[in-house]
């Protein structure tokens, strides 16, 4: 029936189907982990926020020292340009595919990481599996850097080819003026050398992880080195690629002290995959890509068994013009509610709203980033299950209440558990919202107010009280926020 679902296969390759018997939904995520496996559960600090920082040292040891005096508590800085800026056709920035410092950008590089280690910050960084040919690299980007690396793997065969037999060499998007050659993950040398220059980055600077970027744009007409169907190769790739990060950081780090978190899966991915964040959304409130869809795609990840979720407050943007306040605060008080809360400077960062653009908003952002805090011990708590039995964090409502044929249907509105029901605004403008209340007696974490389930109620939503009802009474950790203290969160 195409109205249950449906399913497109576009390569030649065998399709193999399972089905999962149940009999519930959450016995269906926990059979699927059982073959394919389950991610691991992030360290303890990485449910804390984490603040984007980028444009050199003074940048980011400005943006440090203002969250400090904004008493807003953060426990990891991510800095994507730590290899350097890309300045693209269309005047954007963006960042070098390189997985070494820009010593201009970030003189002693190792020694500004260890100063952050030690006011007791943790320090992630950028990576992605585009090999640059150094032959389309203008002479003000340094050609000479990519050198070493794209020679290497072109010369021990680690890339794939085009159809003429030659080292297949690409540009991604029309924006990013280099082109780039792509990991040959048929030959099995290509995990272990990636692995070994990744982890020489822990080994080098000794930050606690990256953002493991893309995976997803292998060519459909490239050739493998072991003549494997390329679509399928495109399907596996990112579970190559993000075997290759972990190996890095397990080597590394075998403590467990580390993060990365990956955009792209297919199946099987679950079993090497840590964290994912859902791309990059536009910075807008469009069904299409932007707030809106965060919702439905955290739910549909965790119902695919990767719990461990994230997004970019407040999107991302390509061209769909700079994030405002509202769409600002709105995304924050998602993040707040999401295991992992984490900031993106956006494709704009100049013009797009952050933080401390005015008075208002640093005091809204510090009241959601202590609300995070406080569930922090629901979090770990709910990781843990995860890990063991693939059970979302975030939990469609089905989940939790099966025989209630109403919250099938329901995207905009998820559980943290199995007791704290949060209905985010995605609608600009918006100071109200509908809202479906299970069966229980719910109450508003806010004021304490109850509201009998088994309805659909339309709720006062002001900026600063996101919809958010706990069928426990006594959430008074949300409500007074306030008593947590700064060291408490870091």
């Amino acid at each position: 029936d195409e109205e249950v679902a449906w399913f497109e296969v576009i390569s030649g390759a065998p399709v193999q189907w399972r089905v999962f018997h149940g009999p519930t939904a959450l016995d269906v995520i926990r059979q699927l982990g059982d073959l394919v496996g389950r991610p691991t559960q992030p360290p303890s600090w990485a449910y804390r926020l984490w603040m984007a920082a980028q444009g050199g040292w003074a940048d980011v040891l400005g943006e440090v020292s203002g969250l400090e005096d904004a008493s807003i508590p953060v426990s990891a800085f991510w800095v994507q340009d730590w290899g350097g800026i890309r300045i693209n056709p269309d005047g954007g920035f963006g960042v070098q595919y390189i997985w070494e410092a820009d010593e201009v950008l970030y003189p002693d590089f190792a020694g500004g990481v260890a100063d952050l280690h030690a006011a007791g910050y943790k320090f992630l960084t950028y990576a992605n599996p585009f090999i640059v040919d150094p032959a389309t690299v203008s002479e003000e980007d340094e050609p000479s850097r990519f050198a070493p690396r794209f020679d290497s793997m072109d010369e021990m065969g680690l890339l794939v080819k085009n159809q003429m037999g030659e080292t297949y060499v690409d540009f991604v998007a029309p924006n990013i003026p280099q082109g780039n050659a792509h990991p040959d993950f048929s030959n099995p040398e290509t995990v272990e050398f990636i692995s070994e220059l990744l982890r020489e980055v822990v080994d080098t600077y000794d930050v606690d992880g990256w953002m493991a970027d893309f995976g997803e744009w292998i060519p459909v007409d490239s050739v493998h080195g072991d003549g494997s169907d390329a679509i399928e190769r495109r399907n596996t790739f990112p579970i190559d690629w993000q075997l290759a990060n972990r190996t890095a950081l397990e080597g590394a780090r075998p403590d467990g002290d580390w993060v990365m978190f990956a955009r792209s899966g297919f199946t099987g991915v679950q079993e090497v995959a840590q964290i994912h964040w859902l791309g990059d959304q536009d910075t807008n409130w469009t069904v299409l890509d932007g707030l809106p869809t965060v919702v439905p795609a955290m739910l549909n990840l965790g119902l695919a068994g990767q719990p461990f979720v994230t997004h970019d407050i407040a999107g991302f943007g390509r061209g769909t013009g700079p994030s405002d306040r509202e769409l600002f605060q709105r995304w924050t008080e998602l993040g707040a509610f999401t295991p992992i809360m984490r900031t993106h400077d956006g494709a704009d960062k100049i013009n797009n709203w952050r933080w401390n653009a005015d008075e208002e908003t640093t005091n809204h952002f510090r009241k959601f980033a202590y609300v995070h805090c406080a569930l922090m011990d629901d979090f770990m708590s709910l990781a843990s299950e995860a890990e063991q039995t693939g059970a979302p964090i975030l939990r469609h409502l089905m989940l939790v209440f099966p025989n209630d044929r109403e919250t099938w249907d329901i995207s905009d509105q998820f559980l943290i558990g199995d007791s704290l029901l949060v209905a985010p605004v995605t609608e600009e403008g918006a100071t109200s919202r509908s809202v479906y209340f299970p069966e229980g007696t719910w109450y508003d974490v806010w004021t304490g107010e109850a509201v009998q389930g088994g309805q659909r109620s339309t709720v006062d939503a002001p900026i600063g009280s996101p919809p958010v009802y706990s069928l426990d009474q006594d959430r008074e950790d949300l409500r007074n926020w306030e008593s947590l203290t700064y060291g408490d969160c870091r």
